[in-house]
């Protein structure tokens, strides 16, 4: 009797605590390094894992760094190889707090939030807080933000030679939807 009490106890909390958290495998990373009258240096990736606890505001996020395309596959091939040197480092995390989040006071509107977190990109992390904007309809919860980065604050190498080509700053717009 017990541990048919204890059972249905854990299947229960199970549900309830899988209920808290949306997740999709499909969120969406550009990111941007271009400088104006050259060519745009600009990549996605649509395979990212992007994970919300709708009663904490808690989020995390994993892009694995070969899953970028760009449009030029030499910018792809340097992309990886020279600068994010995707062998060595292979993904990107993000582990953070959506500040002053309630998910019931969600609507179709977009409402402004601010995100507070860690980015750990090509083995080092940092501290970063970015605006974004969050809207609910239906069961979904979507996630939008645009921010940027430095990428020697990350130690990723920009060759003197091509520095006229490719920004430091680099730019990043993520797009998650989540049931």
């Amino acid at each position: 009797m017990k541990k048919i009490l204890l059972i249905t106890m854990l299947l229960v909390s199970l549900i309830v605590f899988s209920q808290e958290k949306l997740i999709t495998k499909t969120a969406t990373i550009s990111v941007e390094a271009s400088v104006p009258s050259f060519q745009p240096v600009k990549g996605t990736n649509t395979n990212v894992t992007f994970v919300l606890n709708r009663r904490t505001g808690e989020i995390a996020s994993l892009a694995m760094m070969k899953g970028f395309r760009f449009e030029i596959a030499l910018m792809e091939e340097h992309f990886n190889e020279n600068y994010m040197e995707t062998n060595t480092y292979p993904k990107a995390v993000f582990r953070g707090q959506i500040q002053d989040f309630d998910a019931n006071s969600l609507t179709e509107g977009y409402k402004d939030f601010i995100i507070k977190g860690k980015l750990e990109l090509h083995g080092k992390t940092k501290d970063v807080s970015v605006n974004a904007k969050i809207t609910k309809s239906g069961p979904r919860i979507t996630i939008l933000t645009d921010f940027s980065v430095n990428a020697d604050d990350y130690g990723i190498p920009i060759p003197a030679l091509i520095k006229y080509k490719l920004d430091n700053k680099v730019n990043i717009q993520i797009i998650a939807v989540l049931k």
